[in-house]
């Protein structure tokens, strides 16, 4: 059975008392079993939960899909939906601590605290907890604070987060999980080059909705799902553009572009130059002799039609 110990709860007022910020709630929870299928949701405050035993996933609402163990420390933020809990059938035990202020917003501006970054791991874990348990040691729970007291508390929450975050790594799961993840996503985008899926089906080929696969994979990519197969779309127009020598009509056609006029405007976009300036600046292949080899319709590059015969 499930017990929690709730080891501070913070006073109705004064509602931040250290002018910093202060600890809103926090507590032990053992073998907690979860909730079934819990919704994502949004704490208005940062929090910290550290695994002591059991095992189960993290997710939030910029796409991150990831299994957590014992040892691992999940960092949550204001604004970031989340999700979290044991895996099903199994149970968890966790210390938890909710807080806020101006110096925790601080420490997001300057990076110190990343949401592309919320799990970590610490061990050894008997250390960890008592480091995080230390943070309470001035007050007992339902005690009112004064400012000095309050300021003692965030303090030391600092100390043990910035010692945290100094002696922690990234969850090597984590990363391994984004490269495999990233890899078959970008995989199924290249080889839709005529952008004829539509990507809802292809972040639902990933187990994701679209919000979350395209938040997933701009952050590991740097760039929008779109972006990206509009990118290599235009990748396989320069490649056929220098090794056959098809009309714009025809690559527009190949890559399921409406017309030439709306192919010609997307790969100025993106390559600087019209496809017309791009084929010309590339080197003429020569025949015997080292004359230039012409194509069929005239075509500088020598080659013609979709078996690239040299005319």
């Amino acid at each position: 059975m499930a017990t929690e110990s709730v080891l501070w709860v913070r006073p109705g007022s004064p509602a931040r008392p250290s002018g910093l910020g202060s600890v809103q709630l926090a507590g032990h929870i053992r073998d907690s079993a979860g909730v079934p299928a819990p919704p994502q949701r949004d704490l208005g405050a940062y929090a910290v939960v550290y695994l002591l035993a059991g095992g189960g996933y993290f997710a939030d609402d910029r796409g991150l899909s990831v299994r957590v163990e014992p040892g691992d420390l999940l960092l949550l933020f204001p604004g970031v939906a989340h999700a979290y809990g044991p895996a099903a059938g199994d149970t968890w035990s966790e210390i938890y601590l909710v807080f806020d202020g101006p110096v925790f917003d601080l420490w997001l501006r300057s990076g110190v605290i990343d949401p592309a970054r919320p799990v970590w791991h610490l061990e050894p874990i008997d250390e960890w907890a008592q480091a995080f348990d230390r943070v309470l040691a001035p007050v007992g729970a339902g005690t009112d604070m004064d400012a000095g007291a309050a300021l003692t508390q965030v303090c030391r929450l600092q100390a043990v987060l910035a010692e945290a975050l100094a002696a922690a790594q990234p969850s090597d799961r984590q990363a391994g999980e984004d490269r495999q993840w990233l890899a078959r996503a970008t995989a199924l985008l290249a080889a839709d080059t005529r952008r004829e899926a539509d990507l809802a089906d292809v972040a639902a080929a990933l187990g994701f909705s679209y919000d979350g696969f395209r938040k997933r994979f701009r952050r590991l990519a740097g760039v929008s799902p779109a972006r990206y197969r509009a990118v290599r779309s235009i990748d396989r127009a320069r490649e056929l553009i220098a090794t056959t020598g098809w009309s714009d009509r025809q690559i527009a056609a190949e890559l399921g572009f409406c017309d030439e006029f709306h192919f010609s405007h997307r790969f100025k976009q993106l390559t600087g130059q019209t496809p017309r300036r791009f084929r010309a600046s590339l080197p003429r292949r020569r025949g015997p002799g080292g004359r230039p080899v012409r194509g069929r319709r005239g075509e500088p590059d020598g080659r013609a039609g979709r078996a690239g015969q040299v005319v």
